[in-house]
């Protein structure tokens, strides 16, 4: 099973490589030039829909609609967290510049006029409930783009000081230049991009995250406050069943995958570097059997909702992957049910090239090769696959 996992890394990387880590996002619709250059670009639901189209699409129109490939920050971010697993695993100065080329090309990507380093999206994104310009940054690929800076001052000691400093920089952005939605002495709650009143509990506690991450290293107790307050919000808005809603907007009343899965990963993270973890542990545990119980089937198969396993979809496995990972304490049966995802994932999603198809549908199947959102997050579950099995 090692052999198979090693080869398809090898082969998925190679396929990256050879297209620069660049490619297009379920989410760049908004790129088109012939999209933009009507009045529909001025519409919330032409946009709305114009990017639902082009994703769920079986074709892919974005050559037609002149969509270019780009790279992305989050993607950037995974495939150096990814490059960083390898090393920690193989030590080969060859593999540490690898990390070191995709932390420098993360760098260069920093947006600047804001309070910290931030990033956003390579593109206008509308959902269902705001619109973010090209550039806005986000908690999302700032919190991964932090989470690949502190991996890498563990990893890589030669830039340990400009990683560290990036990502305490990262806590300035999150404290002055994310709304508050939720703010008492309690719990705190962070809001998806500066221009946003949101309150979704994964991006949140992301922020928090950071804050912890930071804080145990520099000792600075205001951001541990934070983070404590803003884990707290999430944790005490876990349903009776262990598990959490993504939003508290009505149009947010559902319970998926890999959202999921980041509020595990995060909260185990936040356990592990935290004086206050243990109050949220039970929260963790409930939120894991909830997880593990309602999300898999038995040969592997991610199911995308918690009552639908459609669309089966590779950045729900991947992230699942990592998370049963992160969560081994919890779990003796955690890596194995990580490799028993990757075997089912590769075995039904993955392209001879040596891609992974973005989902199979109940009735047909999206093939396209979607850089950030598969691609990057195949490499990075992969890479911490085999460096589980290496431990």
């Amino acid at each position: 099973m090692s052999d198979l996992f090693q080869s398809v890394y090898d082969e998925l990387l190679s396929w990256c490589r050879q297209h620069d880590f660049a490619g297009h996002d379920p989410f760049d619709a908004l790129n088109s030039r012939i999209f933009q250059a009507t009045p529909l670009a001025k519409s919330r639901n032409a946009r709305l829909l114009w990017t639902q189209l082009l994703k769920r699409s079986p074709a892919d129109f974005r050559g037609l609609a002149r969509v270019p490939p780009e790279r992305n920050a989050k993607g950037i971010a995974l495939f150096a967290l990814a490059q960083i697993a390898n090393y920690r695993r193989v030590k080969t100065e060859e593999c540490a510049d690898q990390a070191r080329s995709l932390l420098f090309e993360l760098l260069s990507m920093k947006l600047d006029r804001y309070s910290g380093a931030c990033w956003g999206y390579n593109f206008d994104w509308q959902s269902r409930n705001f619109f973010a310009e090209r550039g806005t940054p986000t908690i999302v690929p700032t919190a991964f783009a932090a989470r690949a800076l502190i991996d890498a001052a563990h990893a890589l000691q030669d830039l340990r000081d400009v990683y560290l400093q990036t990502a305490r920089s990262v806590c300035d952005f999150i404290l002055k230049d994310l709304p508050r939605t939720v703010d008492n002495e309690t719990e705190l709650c962070f809001s998806y991009a500066p221009n946003s009143d949101t309150r979704i509990f994964n991006a949140s506690l992301l922020a928090a995250e950071v804050l912890a991450s930071v804080g145990r290293l520099s000792g600075e107790h205001d951001l541990c406050d934070a983070a404590e307050r803003a884990t707290r919000y999430v944790v005490n808005n876990q349903r009776e069943d262990g598990s959490w809603l993504y939003g508290t907007d009505p149009k947010q009343s559902w319970v998926d995958n890999f959202h999921t899965a980041y509020v595990l990963f995060s909260l185990k993270r936040i356990i592990n570097m935290s004086s206050f973890g243990s109050e949220f542990q039970p929260a963790l545990q409930r939120g894991y059997e909830y997880w593990k119980n309602n999300f898999f089937l038995a040969e592997g198969w991610p199911k995308y909702y918690h009552d639908d396993p459609y669309p089966a979809d590779a950045h729900a496995a991947a992230s699942a992957i990592v998370t049963f990972l992160e969560c081994r304490e919890l779990d003796r049966d955690a890596s194995k049910l990580a490799q028993r995802v990757a075997s089912w994932t590769i075995q039904n999603l993955r392209d001879g090239r040596g891609f992974f198809f973005y989902q199979r549908r109940r009735f047909y199947t999206v093939r396209k090769p979607y850089m950030r959102w598969t691609q990057a997050w195949m490499l990075y579950a992969l890479a911490r696959l085999l460096e589980d099995k290496t431990d």
